[in-house]
């Protein structure tokens, strides 16, 4: 996105949060001038500057300072959407509350207020002094009992909002940082040769190696990758979140321990393209998986292809359907690995008969999860695209918050079976 499009779309949305958050969590829930407000509002004010801060600090900071601002800033992302969800979900609660708060303080009122009028505790039934002597307290204004109920009732749902917050954001993020789930799934395919019966591929999708995380991540990845025993392994992109190889090669070194008959294989995603997609292309290369770069291979009762992701396009290095899948036998069966899934309608007009996709990672956070098919054709699992089948990913990484809500992480193995076997 460009800094301008971000000046003139995002900021006034994240400031707009921001301002919601702190007039509900702050303001309505401490006194004027008081220590608390003057801690929750640079307390907001600095989760504001390091979420605007964490994206470009990836590249532009130093590897631990990055770290260092990452983690509190893109974890302030998620939380900044389910705190502030919650709390508009206590507008609706909160005219209920105030309701309950003024019966009940209607009620502890009562009782003093008859105990007043009768001469308090009945032992000197005429009174002893005036309404307004020593002894008995002045009554309250309405205007301080309703600003007090505000308050209790403001700091009841601020309590409960920021639990539900934080539960979420702390489930999400331990489903994230976890290890991936493992899938199996069996693809029949027509035109797929016996000798391919039981071909098993290990898909995997948008690792996002990171400031977040490294090494150790791509190692516990290629250890169940491998685990599975698949005939080949196929990564669909977005290997790296927005960085050269001098930051992040160490962390994806552990690659080249992939182990497969049939090798490992990849294609670019966007985030390749961000980054620089010939150096990524060339350091995987060097640890033994093979870029399809608009091009296919045949393998035993198939043909593999693979195509550059679409945003290639705005580097003069776009996909290329026909130099991938154009000239060949139309009697054999071929799979295709393209990052994003709206690259089908292409798959589809060449009669590709499986696409291997990832990109959507099943929209990482709810609601996204539920919105994200508004604009994609498959945000996770199977589905047929006129004669064309599609798998989607949902990835093994995260983009921005490392917390995943409603789509847990996986690892596909892809059976293909065939009706000649």
């Amino acid at each position: 996105m460009s800094s301008a499009l971000f000046v003139a779309l995002v900021l006034p949305v994240l400031a707009g949060a921001h301002s919601y958050v702190w007039w509900r969590m702050v303001r309505a829930t401490t006194s004027p001038g008081s220590w608390w407000r003057r801690a929750g509002t640079a307390l907001i004010v600095l989760l504001a500057l390091l979420l605007v801060a964490a994206p470009p600090g990836e590249r532009a900071l130093p590897a631990p300072l990055a770290t260092a601002v990452g983690w509190p800033g893109f974890t302030w992302m998620a939380g900044l959407l389910y705190l502030t969800l919650a709390l508009l979900v206590g507008e609706a609660v909160r005219p209920l509350l105030m309701r309950v708060r003024r019966r009940r303080s209607v009620g502890d009122t009562a009782p003093a207020a008859r105990s007043t009028a009768s001469g308090g505790d009945g032992e000197h039934p005429y009174g002893t002094g005036s309404a307004s002597g020593p002894d008995v307290p002045a009554p309250a204004s309405a205007d301080g009992l309703a600003a007090s109920r505000r308050m209790f009732v403001s700091r009841v749902v601020a309590v409960a909002a920021g639990a539900a917050a934080t539960a979420a954001v702390g489930y999400g993020a331990y489903t994230a940082l976890g290890p991936p789930r493992v899938r199996h799934l069996v693809v029949p395919l027509a035109r797929l040769g016996p000798q391919a019966h039981g071909f098993r591929i290990a898909l995997i999708s948008d690792i996002h190696l990171n400031v977040l995380v490294g090494r150790s991540r791509t190692r516990q990845l290629v250890d169940l990758l491998n685990g599975t025993e698949p005939d080949l392994v196929a990564l669909v992109g977005d290997l790296v979140e927005d960085a050269d190889v001098a930051v992040q090669g160490r962390a994806a070194e552990p690659l080249a321990d992939l182990r497969a008959p049939h090798g490992a294989y990849y294609v670019t995603g966007n985030h390749e393209f961000y980054s620089g997609a010939e150096q990524w292309v060339r350091f995987v290369s060097g640890l033994g998986l093979r870029p399809l770069r608009n091009e296919r291979v045949a393998l035993p009762g198939f043909d593999l292809a693979g195509v550059e992701d679409a945003s290639g396009v705005d580097h003069d290095d776009g996909p290329d359907y026909e130099a991938a899948l154009g000239g060949r036998d139309r009697d054999r069966a071929v799979v295709l690995l393209a990052h994003q899934p709206a690259q089908v309608t292409e798959a589809a007009r060449y009669g590709v008969d499986l696409q291997l996709s990832g990109h959507t990672h099943g929209g990482q956070l709810w609601p996204f999860t539920r919105l994200a098919s508004l604009v994609e054709p498959n945000v996770a699992g199977l589905s047929r695209y006129r004669d064309t089948l599609l798998y989607v990913s949902r990835g093994t990484g995260f983009w921005g918050p490392p917390v995943r809500l409603d789509a847990d992480p996986d690892i596909t193995v892809v059976e293909l079976a065939s009706p000649r076997a």
